[in-house]
């Protein structure tokens, strides 16, 4: 990370935070892939915080010195790509807050960006979903998560949380159900039956416990014959990732994935028409010695190169 202006390298602890300390514009003429922060908790059902996860991500993306070993390709070399700054969200205000989100998001897509969301709750995922398909049609969903988000309600009446969005993304048509595979799925839930709701839904879910027995590349096997050549969207929760390795989110389930599983099933992603991504559930009041953040950072650049490598 070399200021254009001279030989001074900024050192991490130095400079403005933006992801990856690529520029802060608005202007995406000729630009890539836009990285745009979606502050947005209002959703939850347990712990808040996720507002505060993008410029957690933003600061911590500063160890980020640019070239992807493990995939050999540097991506900010390979792409334009610029810091676009948050979609304006309104706390109190779900319904309006995914307006804008659904505006924002389409306007970066129809100026022909790709678009790495960072949440935020997971109820964000939903309005990205309807821009991405206002796009490229039904997508092909790979789903990280410790939990399904299927459930129809989490409060009574209420249809919006960060635990519907895929049932109703589902509904309207979004998805494309021959290639919706929900990764790593684990803990207790409310009833017997969530789990087989979600099936019945059309979801390929691939629980922790069936992850572990097919082995990272058993479960990338599975995604590459899924998806196929399809536009795939990515949405990762954090809480995909043990709280060992990833305490700082809402709602926290033990015995999930390590760092280095999910980077290697990450990576295995390479090839497919990755068109978007989100990471969401990053909650920085929970995250101690900022690791949660520092992995999501680590992550969202392994998103980046994937984006590099197909291009």
């Amino acid at each position: 990370m070399t200021d254009s202006s001279s030989e001074y390298v900024t050192p991490p602890f130095a400079g403005i935070a933006t992801f990856g300390r690529q520029p802060h514009t608005r202007d995406v003429t000729g630009v890539d892939v836009v990285v745009v922060g979606v502050p947005y908790d209002g959703a939850t059902s347990y712990r808040s915080g996720t507002r505060f996860g993008p410029r957690a991500i933003r600061e911590q993306s500063l160890l980020l010195w640019g070239y992807n070993n493990a995939l050999q390709i540097a991506p900010f070399d390979k792409l334009k790509v610029i810091d676009y700054g948050d979609v304006d969200v309104i706390p109190v205000d779900v319904l309006g807050t995914h307006a804008a989100i659904e505006r924002e998001v389409g306007g970066l897509l129809g100026a022909g960006c790709r678009v790495i969301a960072l949440g935020g709750d997971h109820s964000i995922a939903l309005p990205l979903l309807r821009a991405h398909h206002r796009r490229y049609g039904p997508l092909a969903v790979v789903h990280f998560d410790a939990h399904p988000d299927t459930w129809d309600e989490e409060f009574p009446g209420r249809k919006i949380s960060h635990g519907t969005p895929f049932r109703r993304a589902i509904e309207e048509g979004l998805i494309d159900l021959e290639a919706y595979l929900q990764i790593g799925i684990r803990g207790p839930t409310p009833a017997a039956h969530d789990y087989d709701d979600s099936r019945e839904l059309g979801a390929r879910m691939i629980t922790l416990e069936e992850a572990l027995s097919l082995g990272t590349d058993g479960v990338i096997a599975e995604v590459q014959q899924r998806v196929g050549n399809r536009p795939m969207y990515l949405t990762f929760d954090i809480d995909a990732i043990d709280p060992a390795f990833a305490p700082g989110t809402g709602t926290p389930e033990v015995g999930g994935f390590s760092s280095r599983e999910v980077l290697q099933m990450v990576r295995g992603l390479r090839g497919l028409n990755l068109v978007g991504c989100d990471l969401v559930e990053v909650s920085p009041p929970f995250d101690a010695q900022g690791i949660t953040a520092i992995l999501a950072a680590n992550l969202a650049f392994e998103f980046l190169s994937l984006m590099a490598l197909k291009r």
